[in-house]
């Protein structure tokens, strides 16, 4: 969740180099950022403001030099004070970045303070740098692996020692970290972005290793027992592009993605000719008609895309599926089935406990795997057999938008090859679906269109405290996302229940003070969920409807209603979250909130 920058050179003053990069991991949030520079000696700047301040306050200070490393930082251990932000200084020897978290820490930092160190902050990250220093002996790269050696947890860190300042160390754990090569420099960030214009010579670590950075060369090694044995990493060519984080004429970026979406899915799309395991990868042809049962794991927004395809894989596959919620599955005892299809889903394909969740199951003997993502050198894509990549660009805004709908367009696709696979997709309905996947770009358009009105609706909501979300069978997870929309970036508490449970408690909060958001399309649960809003309506609830042009329902006192612009079956889900995005949106807009920014949060979460 946090960013790492690094680079050494033989010909420039790397500084400006550190700060474009911080701003390109902007999108991954965070509430402090520091830079720090070998200058004939370490020297930093810190700041707890954006990282155009830490830059005004750089210029003031003259900070420059040919070798230094950079952090935005998510607090975790210690507050957002100057003090906790990273990098940490170990005396005037050692500087350290560190994303991830030592879980021993408490035990090293006593052992420390009983060697008579004083600490300046409440980090685990300083606890690592000077732990470094303690098992410094004239070699930075065995300080670093013996200090490896002696945490548990996970990490991706960059270091530096003033004996030896034209040499980087970094290492990774269960934290992203590439290497770039470049002519006369070497580069290390935790996402290509930050190092785009620079090279697209990257190196991807794998969990385990250490590298040894100098201008014109580099060593990777790998963590093995207690020993690092030499290794040899590939060398991909990744064109690094920068211009997907441009905001151009939106005011923020996560309006730009909602925009975004009508291209993204049909980017997703475009290398879809037919139904075919083959797009899932080489093996899915031998792994799919082994499959009796489906496994899906994620964490928020990827887990109500999840929920949602599993009524997919059970009404159109004829395929039981499974749901669970990353961080809490490979913390209980389960049933194992090696005839399962484990799919995990993540954006960044980097998410700390879907990636555990993952290598978890493949420990319990389901070694049939695959991964929804929309980064192609993700860790997660690595580690499964099958994958398919969303086409969605990047995102920036932390509240998922587009790399959420693109899921959905991917796990369609999942649906139709296994009921394919299974017999249970004809011909003639094959090219049904497919002839709707293809104008869902297009029907999503039309949903946009929609804005006018949703900004109309979106001044009752802007002083409310709390919202209840509706949903009936598909769009159930759908009224959920739309939750989980308006609680990242408005701040208003919101709740989704499926629309029957409403008289199983939650009715009991209904009055013309909380607003009722429900989605109801034309389906075959449309009476029902009539009926559960009448019970609203009888408490004098507000309702706020996204109805099916189709359903009848108009406007009334109590009943506020946006006509949708077509009845889409299946596809349904998709093209009713594009609404419940415009008005989390919106309302946080009124708020006054940072909408890319929401408190709290980050974009990538790396740790547990």
């Amino acid at each position: 969740m946090c960013g790492i920058v690094a680079a050494t050179s033989r010909k420039r003053d790397i500084v400006p180099l550190l700060v474009q990069g911080l701003k390109r991991l902007e999108y991954r949030g965070y509430d402090s950022c520091g830079v720090a520079v070998w200058d004939n000696g370490l020297k930093r700047a810190r700041s707890v403001a954006r990282v155009a301040e830490l830059e005004e306050q750089i210029q003031h200070e003259h900070l420059h030099g040919e070798m230094g490393i950079a952090h935005t930082r998510w607090a975790t251990h210690g507050e957002p004070l100057v003090c906790n932000a990273h990098p940490h200084f170990a005396g005037d020897e050692i500087a350290l970045i560190h994303n991830g978290i030592i879980e021993n820490y408490e035990e090293i930092r006593a052992e420390l303070q009983a060697k008579g160190v004083e600490f300046s902050s409440q980090t685990d990250t300083e606890v690592l740098a000077y732990l470094v220093r303690d098992c410094y002996h004239g070699d930075l790269l065995k300080a670093v692996e013996d200090a490896l050696n002696r945490v548990r947890g996970a990490y991706g860190i960059a270091v530096f020692c003033k004996q030896d300042p034209s040499r980087i160390v970094v290492a990774r754990q269960g934290s992203p970290l590439v290497i770039g090569v470049g002519e006369n420099e070497m580069f290390a960030a935790s996402d290509t972005m930050a190092l785009a214009g620079e090279t697209n010579n990257f190196i991807y670590l794998e969990d385990g290793d250490v590298a040894e950075l100098l201008p014109e060369s580099y060593k990777i090694f790998k963590h093995v027992g207690t020993e690092f044995e030499a290794v040899e990493r590939e060398v991909r060519e990744v064109q690094a592009f920068s211009n997907a984080v441009e905001l151009g004429p939106y005011r923020h970026y996560m309006q730009k993605e909602i925009f975004e979406q009508p291209r993204a899915i049909a980017d997703t799309l475009e290398a879809v000719r037919e139904i075919t395991p083959a797009i899932f990868g080489e093996e899915a042809a031998e792994i799919f008609p082994e499959v009796d049962r489906i496994l899906m794991i994620a964490c928020g927004t990827s887990y109500y895309a999840a929920m949602t395809s599993k009524y997919w894989f059970e009404a159109i596959a004829g395929i039981p599926c499974d749901v669970e919620i990353a961080s809490e599955y490979r913390y209980r005892k389960s049933v194992p089935n090696p005839r399962t299809l484990v799919v995990t889903i993540s954006q960044s394909g980097e998410t700390a406990d879907t990636l555990a969740a993952l290598k978890h199951a493949r420990e319990l003997g389901m070694d049939k795997t695959l991964t929804v993502c929309n980064v192609a050198t993700s860790a997660m894509v690595r580690e499964s057999r099958l994958h398919f990549i969303t086409r969605a660009g990047v995102e920036i805004g932390v509240a998922s938008t587009k790399a959420f709908t693109t899921q959905l367009t991917a796990l369609f696709l999942l649906t139709l090859t296994l009921a394919k696979i299974n017999g249970r997709l004809t011909a003639e309905d094959e090219n049904l679906y497919m002839t709707q996947l293809r104008h869902v770009p297009k029907a999503v358009s039309s949903v946009l269109a929609l804005e006018p009105l949703i900004i109309g609706w979106t001044s009752r909501f802007a002083d409310k405290e709390h919202a209840l979300f509706l949903g009936r069978g598909i769009h159930y997870p759908i009224a959920l996302e739309g939750a989980l929309k308006l609680k990242e970036i408005s701040y208003i508490h919101a709740e989704a229940y499926p629309a029957g449970e409403l008289k199983h408690g939650p009715l009991a909060l209904v009055d013309e003070s909380i607003p009722v958001v429900t989605v109801a399309p034309n389906d075959q649960l449309f009476e029902k969920l009539k009926s559960n809003m009448k019970e609203v309506e009888a408490r004098r609830g507000e309702l706020y409807v996204f109805a099916d042009s189709d359903t009848g329902l108009s406007s009334s006192e109590h009943i506020h209603v946006i006509r949708m612009p077509e009845n889409y079956g299946a596809l349904s889900p998709i093209l009713h979250v594009v609404t419940l995005q415009l008005l989390a949106y919106h309302t946080a807009l009124i708020r006054g909130n940072d909408v890319d920014k929401p408190r709290n949060l980050a974009k990538s979460v790396t740790v547990e």
